[in-house]
């Protein structure tokens, strides 16, 4: 699959998961079995840590699995998830907690995200990408620099790339009156905006200031769909130091009716680019 580990992890996990409470094994007896923890079983099972082959093993043995051909299965599974993915090379600048998005990020089928202060990652500029990464990063050496925003260009290659995935954004208003970098970088991110939502899978919406308030008050966030029917969609909200990951079926659904309703307050995609190039032509008239 395209989302390398993470992706794989989750499934694998799900799997042994399944096959443990089949046997109407415990987490502890199965922690037992691989010389760990029912605490580590649980962290397997929601994939949030690699796998070692052995334990696998034993834990099949464990559960009974017995026919070969589902026992090489699960152990090529295995070995798939601790392949690195393609973000590993930028593990010197990429925070631990924002590898598991890419993992997901690369794997969904739909992304649907909202966005208060900044255009979208995946669809910025270079320019507009170096004035964001500066904000947070100021005073860190131009090589760092350059290395985070082109992690943020690699990034959007899962947009281009065969079965790339659909992507609906949702922007404030205020994302585009922010002048980030300048008017210069601005005028440049609203063309490219007004490009990228030319491509089949992008739709692009602006809740324009005259909607008030709305349903998404509290912040940014994605929500992402996966064509795997054995992963539950997930929500995704980026903090300052930190990102939480929501997938019990209350939360996700709280939140994909807060993005029904983001999409029925915004202005229509089809009315999109007209409302982008307005805002162009009040940059440039900034600029005069």
């Amino acid at each position: 699959m395209a989302g390398g580990p993470t992706v794989l992890r989750i499934l694998l996990g799900s799997q042994l998961r399944k096959l443990r409470e089949a046997r109407g094994v415990s987490r502890d007896d199965a922690g037992w079995e691989i010389r760990s923890s029912g605490s580590k079983i649980s962290r397997m099972e929601l994939g949030r840590v690699g796998f070692k082959e052995r334990d696998v093993a034993d834990l099949l043995t464990l559960y009974q699995v017995t026919d070969e051909a589902e026992r090489a299965s699960l152990l090529a599974l295995a070995r798939q998830a601790n392949t690195p993915g393609w973000w590993h090379r930028y593990g010197d600048v990429l925070p631990h907690w924002f590898q598991s998005y890419l993992g997901l990020e690369a794997s969904a089928a739909l992304i649907r995200t909202y966005e208060v202060q900044y255009i979208p990652g995946l669809l910025q500029t270079r320019d507009y990408a170096r004035a964001v990464v500066l904000l947070a990063h100021d005073g860190a050496p131009e090589e760092e620099i350059d290395r985070r925003v082109e992690l943020r260009m690699d990034r959007q290659k899962v947009l281009i790339r065969p079965g790339a995935p659909q992507l609906w954004v949702v922007v404030d208003e205020a994302a585009l009156r922010r002048p980030i970098g300048g008017l210069d970088v601005m005028r440049g991110q609203i063309t490219h905006l007004i490009e990228v939502a030319k491509l089949p899978n992008v739709t692009v919406q602006v809740i324009p200031f005259q909607a008030g308030g709305h349903a998404a008050a509290g912040g940014a966030f994605s929500l992402l769909r996966f064509p795997d029917q054995e992963l539950p969609d997930v929500v995704y909200m980026e903090q300052l130091t930190s990102a939480l990951y929501l997938d019990k079926r209350d939360d996700v659904d709280y939140y994909a009716a807060a993005m029904e309703r983001l999409c029925v307050e915004a202005n229509s995609p089809a009315d999109t680019p007209a409302f982008l190039r307005a805002a162009l032509r009040d940059l440039e008239s900034a600029g005069s």
